[in-house]
């Protein structure tokens, strides 16, 4: 829980940071993604004394191999087109990565369909949606710290279920 809620604290500031980096917005999500399971990984292992500056480094440095990843895709274009993609490493995710991603997309499915609807539909416009706090208190008809609270809870709740479900 600590991890997520590190996560959610700074996820717009770690997609702001790397979008400087690579210089497009989605690709700053992708990578910001991917820190977040570096990070779940690393808490996992206990080996985290400060996992706030870990998870910069973490966005740091996937944010860089990103942008190297696509100057050398560019150069190899520019020096001699479709012969030297051969060579480009697959960035495809395995077989395992997609199986376990969607586990994981169906437990936090599932959890998020157990929660109170208020609760599903202020966690959805917050985190799948972009809005505001206060867009959602609006939209739901309840103060600003009820929504942060539902939010909040809500995905402790859905943390909790999946960590659950994952763990034998």
């Amino acid at each position: 829980m600590i991890g997520l809620n590190i996560y959610a604290a700074h996820r717009r500031a770690l997609i702001d940071y790397a979008e400087r980096i690579v210089g497009s917005r989605a690709e700053a999500e992708d990578v910001v993604q991917d820190a977040w399971l570096h990070l779940r990984q690393a808490l996992g292992r206990g080996v985290l004394r400060d996992p706030v500056p870990y998870l910069y480094r973490i966005v740091r440095n996937l944010a860089i191999d990103v942008q190297r990843r696509a100057r050398r895709q560019s150069r190899h274009l520019a020096e001699g087109g479709d012969a030297h993609l051969a060579e480009v490493p697959d960035d495809t995710p395995s077989p395992e990565a997609v199986v376990a991603a969607q586990a994981e997309l169906h437990c936090v499915e599932q959890a998020l369909a157990s929660l109170p609807e208020r609760q599903r539909i202020a966690i959805e416009m917050y985190r799948l949606g972009g809005f505001k706090l206060r867009e959602i208190a609006d939209r739901l008809s309840i103060s600003v710290s009820l929504t942060h609270l539902l939010i909040a809870q809500g995905l402790a709740e859905c943390h909790r279920q999946c960590r659950m479900d994952t763990q034998p």
